[in-house]
């Protein structure tokens, strides 16, 4: 038992040294310096936005319906089609209001003869009176004078009744009011429609298309303050407000249209105000269009003019109990923690700094787990990162941004 204690004793005096041996070079890496890549904050003129959700509507909608009663016999249109101003998409039976056309025109031609002869019995008279005065009494001739009034009359009505047949006969042709899209039967041949009653299908315009969406009431407030403080033009005063929309799926605002209408009180219940903004739908020449009414859309309107501001790429900002904060290496390579004022993301991935950041701060940009606040450490200087364009496709970047932001570059300082 006691050359087994000193076999362990010994052993453990064996292990003591092997083990520091182990421990040495973790304390040597500890004791390393960590290298932190930094940027400096890019410097570009930028345009404030905002984004809002909306849905996008028909410019024109109609229900077709029937402007004679009647039964359907032909529906030559495709369900779903695309149709022009003109094209038939009903017709229904025309037999009876032809005969009523054919039935108005024997009465206009028999009282045209009455008015004929009514007008010949009334110069005649007349000439008598002119050549004998006692061969004819003026009630006489006021007789003949009424009678070829009353014939004019009769065949101004007769003629008033052709014409509204003619039309009703017309009528049994329903034909498309514009251009649009047409949508299913409501109902099929044999069918009995009622005048103005019956819905015979709908049609929607495609080309332009609306954008209909809601703004709160703290932008409408920043929107004016702007406008009090002329850092943005009011409505009057521009030709078109432009404004960008992108659908489901879209990266960026790709769609570029104008707001043609801002409603006219602010809704009680929901303390937004409506806003509409119009769109074109072109149809391709080998595609379909990209609009279709109802669509989901995002929409962004832009706030002021373009201005000057500081921006770091999104990822270097932390967030401290709701609040946004930047590490930045200072000249004794100490890391410093600042609290910032953030704006907007911007289509490249950079986010705008409002307050809080200087033009030649070292930002740090990547590691902020691994940093804290007075640690030194080393740099290593690179350009702020920038997201491309899913796909290389510049389109999918938001185009006004892409002309605001056109030729920025990473501030030196000052």
């Amino acid at each position: 038992m006691r050359a087994s204690g000193s076999a362990c004793v010994f052993c453990g005096l064996v292990l003591l040294p092997m083990a520091g041996c182990q421990r040495q070079p973790a304390a040597a890496v500890a004791g390393e310096q960590p290298v932190i890549p930094v940027s400096r904050p890019v410097r570009r003129e930028v345009t404030d936005f905002v984004e809002f959700n909306g849905r996008t509507d028909a410019v024109n909608s109609v229900d077709i319906r029937p402007r004679v009663t009647g039964y359907l016999t032909k529906m030559p249109f495709k369900e779903g089609a695309e149709v022009k101003a003109g094209d038939l998409l009903f017709e229904i039976d025309p037999r009876p209001y032809q005969a009523l056309v054919d039935f108005s025109i024997g009465e206009v031609a028999a009282n045209e003869a009455r008015l004929k002869l009514a007008k010949a019995n009334n110069v005649r008279a007349k000439k008598i009176a002119a050549d004998t005065p006692s061969a004819i009494t003026q009630q006489d001739l006021d007789s003949y004078q009424a009678a070829e009034d009353e014939a004019l009359a009769t065949l101004k009505t007769t003629t008033g009744t052709l014409e509204t047949n003619k039309l009703n006969h017309e009528f049994t042709n329903v034909r498309s009011p514009i251009d649009g899209q047409v949508s299913r039967y409501y109902l099929t041949v044999g069918n009995l429609v009622t005048q103005d009653v019956t819905i015979l299908t709908t049609l929607v315009s495609l080309d332009p298309i609306y954008a209909y969406f809601d703004i709160d009431e703290p932008t409408l407030l920043r929107i004016k303050n702007l406008i009090n403080a002329g850092k943005m033009k009011p409505a009057r005063e521009r030709d078109a407000i432009p404004v960008l929309m992108a659908l489901q799926g879209e990266e960026g605002f790709p769609h570029e249209g104008s707001i043609n209408f801002i409603n006219n009180r602010v809704d009680p219940a929901t303390g937004t105000l409506t806003v509409r903004g119009v769109f074109d739908n072109p149809l391709p020449e080998h595609g379909v269009r990209k609009f279709a009414a109802g669509n989901f859309v995002k929409v962004r309107i832009f706030l002021g003019e373009p201005r000057e501001a500081l921006l770091v790429v999104d990822r270097a900002l932390g967030a401290d109990q709701g609040l946004k904060f930047l590490y930045v290496v200072d000249a004794e390579n100490r890391v410093q923690y600042r609290r910032v004022k953030i704006g907007a993301l911007q289509a490249d991935g950079l986010r705008v700094i409002e307050e809080g950041l200087h033009p030649d701060d070292q930002v740090v940009i990547s590691g902020l787990q691994i940093v804290r606040p007075r640690m030194t450490v080393k740099t290593e200087e690179t350009p702020m990162p920038l997201i491309k364009p899913a796909h290389g496709g510049e389109g999918q970047i938001d185009p006004g941004l892409r002309r605001a932001n056109e030729g920025a570059e990473p501030s030196k300082g000052g």
